[in-house]
């Protein structure tokens, strides 16, 4: 027998082969699946949502570097840069460190008119790419956070006095004209 007869014959019992497994694997009945729990979200899906961005931003002018707390959906303005974040998720402590925030920045023009520049998500641990890059500003992510030495923006609200409605005022008095001391004094003093 040749090598060419081999190979052909072996080919074709492994086509025969596989023909017969795929016929008797149709024919087979479906096995009954009992209704099973949910899987388990993978170990790496534990993401933790934190109420604070820490930010850092540079002014290119100056070569000053600046670290700055910004809460979620409040915003913050670094120099002519306003930046807004959405989310900002981080992972325990036991696991790789892996903290993004998805952030919005705009711009205030010189005509005072607000543009945005980014929209997207920033990772901490990459901080070049997704940073925001102007003529003047640079902005990037350092990291998520619980709490802030800065005071919430509801905090804030709080503790601006509150007027007491509940008692009457007295009548203010009758307002006395005063003479405007612009004008020459015309009273006559013969």
């Amino acid at each position: 027998m040749s090598f060419f007869n081999r190979i052909s014959t072996g080919g074709l019992t492994l086509a025969a082969g596989l023909v017969v497994s795929t016929a008797a694997f149709a024919a087979s009945p479906a096995p009954a699946t009992p209704a099973a729990p949910a899987p388990a979200a993978p170990a790496g899906s534990d993401r933790i949502t934190n109420p604070v961005a820490e930010f850092a931003g540079i002014d290119k002018i100056t070569g000053r570097i600046i670290t700055f707390d910004v809460y979620i959906d409040e915003t913050v303005q670094f120099g002519a840069l306003q930046v807004t974040p959405r989310v900002c998720y981080s992972r325990p402590q036991n696991e790789e460190p892996k903290t993004d925030s998805f952030v919005e920045v705009d711009e205030i023009t010189l005509d005072r008119k607000i543009r945005r520049i980014f929209t997207g998500w920033m990772f901490a641990e990459s901080p070049g790419l997704n940073a925001v890059e102007h003529a003047v500003y640079d902005v990037w992510l350092k990291g998520c956070k619980q709490k802030s030495d800065v005071p919430p923006p509801d905090a804030a609200k709080a503790e601006t006095p509150k007027v007491d409605t509940s008692k009457p005022k007295p009548a203010a008095a009758p307002a006395v004209e005063q003479p405007d001391p612009t004008e020459p004094d015309a009273t006559d003093t013969n």
